[in-house]
């Protein structure tokens, strides 16, 4: 009775409101809309109760915003005290990196250099600060030697980095072919903007205008039809018609091709070799058969890595294993050594007749709960297996998550479902937790009914793992009885819900979709009006019973529309049907080629975690072990099921 009284005190935490809860959530809503007397009367009323031995978990939270507000005024007074009271937390980290944003912009170097040496985790826009703050305190070339890897970046710098892209041109760091290598990189990126920003470095009369720039991206085959009298005399104007090149081919890669033909000889062979990489690069992605001889043609000139990847991608495609190894063997040795990479290069040595050194890979990435581990375990004769399960934590183990400020703080701002806040808080406290304190967390987060958070923390252990933490199961009264009855697996059903919402009823996604299993509205209705849902309204959309029946009515149609094929239905729950059965080949594929070569980053995760977790799913349900490669099986050829396409093709 007393064991049962103690859990008792365990039980779900987010249903509990707190007094206070208001206060937090009006001093918020002050924040947001800048109200800074309302804000100020909000927190001294929580400090007045903290004073009387009744604080609430957030009350930091409300100092925080509070001295955030203040910051944005450009007065920091209470900040040194706020940092030292709450030091080593999520909160003292974020106010530190606002404060250090200030001293930054003020240019008060000393002051910025001696905080920022407490920060843990700094941000694009600190480190250039920062190393502004070297620069002017002496530390010229040591400095710069830092700041030359910005230049290569395709991501948004902030406007702190600017300053030091100017002083590297000033030193003489920069020349006009590393601008206009930058610049490749960001047309190439679609960052026109900054492509912009770095023209500016060139010489007016050697600089393309932002209107050029501009026309080429909107009509990039108006500029190759008509090109610019002598266009080729100028590396403006070769730049210039390389860039239309590569823009076409992101629409048309034949196309594209047939224009640069008519002009290639016009250009170095160094410029001919680039084009031809950026052709080969779409129309690898577009599974265009012309895409491994136009990687041919771009001989040995340097590869970027999405160019190189999508070079291996194209050959898997082809079934050409010397190409393979040959794109693999030209990464970099930190992405060739990456999971996929390992996999796929130790496959080209079995064909090669090389078995101990594609070995040696599959040892070195097997052993792992992801998509090419799981593979590489069967390579090696290892099905995929649970590892055994951890002891549960001890009462004390319990008691000291719960009593954790910044899991307590976490779970307080889900329970006001102010989750993006929460979601911060939870993955900084876990930072530096050993084994046992993460599988206390992770205990702590379902017992609170925050299975995301139960599953981020338990998928962080080591050596001590619970599987059965990991790989949650919530909700199989419902679920299993409709995939049953739908005629689908559940461990995929449940490897899917696990990558599209970790099981919150209130996900959401930035496009719309809703619910454990993430229906877009449109959907949803199509579904309901095929089963004839009764009473169907898409305010419902969102709820366990009827997400769960619209989610596995989908998936049924899906597998029947694409053979049945687990595979081809993941890619398509996540791009559309459509699209999944574009990416067949004119030939049967391996599901593992299948997944890897899907033109979608997003997807192709996607479809790898997946499949990964049904593994796992089917092994915790079944008690057995598990093959993935059964699982991926072989994709069927364009065409196959016409059939049962055509009678689903509206298949949203």
């Amino acid at each position: 009775m007393k064991h049962w009284l103690w859990l008792l005190s365990f039980m779900p935490l987010l249903a509990l409101s707190s007094p206070g809860d208001d206060k937090v959530l009006a001093a918020r809503e002050a924040f947001r809309n800048g109200e800074r007397i309302k804000l100020g009367r909000q927190a001294d009323a929580m400090s007045s109760v903290a004073a009387q031995g009744s604080q609430h978990d957030l009350q930091p939270w409300v100092e925080y915003w509070r001295l955030q507000q203040r910051l944005d005024d450009g007065d920091s007074e209470g900040v040194r005290d706020f940092l030292a009271t709450q030091k080593g937390s999520y909160l003292a980290e974020k106010l530190r990196s606002e404060w250090l944003k200030l001293l930054g912009k003020q240019r008060k170097w000393d002051e910025f250099l001696g905080e920022y040496a407490a920060l843990a985790q700094p941000d694009q826009e600190l480190a250039c600060y920062e190393l502004q703050g070297r620069l002017n305190s002496g530390q010229g070339p040591a400095a710069l030697d830092e700041v030359r890897p910005l230049w290569t970046t395709v991501l948004d710098l902030p406007d702190s980095c600017f300053p030091l892209m100017e002083q590297l041109i000033v030193a003489g760091r920069i020349d006009a072919n590393d601008v206009w290598e930058r610049l490749r990189r960001l047309l190439e990126a679609k960052k026109l903007k900054a492509a912009k920003q770095t023209a500016a470095y060139l010489p007016a009369a050697q600089s393309p205008s932002a209107k050029t720039l501009d026309a080429i991206a909107d009509k990039p085959l108006r500029a190759l039809d008509k090109p610019t009298k002598n266009f080729a005399a100028t590396r403006v104007g070769r730049e210039m018609a390389l860039y239309a090149v590569q823009r076409l081919a992101h629409a048309d890669p034949i196309d594209a091709a047939k224009h640069w033909q008519k002009i290639e000889n016009q250009f170095s062979e160094a410029e001919r070799g680039y084009a031809w990489g950026q052709l080969a690069w779409q129309a690898a992605q577009q599974h265009l058969p012309e895409a491994l001889i136009w990687y041919g043609l771009a001989a040995n000139i340097p590869l970027s890595e999405e160019q190189l990847a999508w070079q291996a991608r194209a050959a898997l495609r082809a079934h050409d294993w010397p190409m393979v190894m040959r794109a693999i063997d030209r990464m970099p040795a930190k992405m060739s050594a990456q999971p996929d990479w390992s996999y796929w290069l130790a496959r080209a040595l079995m064909v090669h007749n090389r078995p101990d050194e594609a070995r040696a890979l599959y040892q070195k990435i097997a052993g792992q709960p992801n998509f090419y581990s799981n593979l590489a375990d069967e390579e090696l004769n290892r099905l995929i297996i649970v590892p055994p399960r951890a002891a549960p934590p001890t009462p004390e183990e319990l008691a000291a998550a719960r009593d954790n400020p910044g899991l307590r703080r976490a779970l307080a701002l889900f329970r006001l479902d102010l989750r993006l806040e929460g979601l911060r808080e939870w993955n900084w406290t876990l930072r530096g937790m050993n084994d046992r304190q993460l599988l206390a967390a992770a205990d702590l987060a379902l017992r609170s009914e925050v299975f995301d958070r139960a599953i981020s923390a338990a998928d962080r252990t080591q050596v001590q793992h619970d599987y059965a933490l990991r790989y949650l199961a919530p909700f199989r009264d419902s679920v299993e009885p409709l995939a049953k009855e739908m005629a689908v697996d559940s461990g995929w059903v449940y490897g899917l819900m696990r990558q599209e919402s970790r099981f919150m009823m209130n996900a959401h996604s930035g496009v719309g979709a809703k619910g454990l299993m993430q229906l877009m509205p449109k959907t949803a209705q199509w579904v309901a009006k095929k089963i004839g849902l009764k009473d169907y309204h898409p305010t419902r959309v969102a709820d366990l019973g009827t997400n769960l029946t619209l989610g596995t009515n989908y998936l049924r149609m899906v597998l029947a529309s694409l053979d049945n094929h687990p595979v081809l239905a993941s890619a398509a729950y996540n791009a559309g049907p459509g699209r999944a059965r574009r990416w067949r080949a004119e030939v049967p594929l391996e599901g593992a080629i299948y997944a890897e070569t899907i033109p979608f980053n997003e997807t192709r995760d996607y479809v790898k975690r997946v499949m990964s977790n049904a593994v796992y799913y089917s092994a915790l349900f079944e008690d057995k072990p598990q093959s993935l490669k059964i699982r991926l099986g072989t994709v069927g050829p364009r065409g196959s099921g016409a059939a049962k396409t055509a009678a689903l093709e509206d298949l949203p």
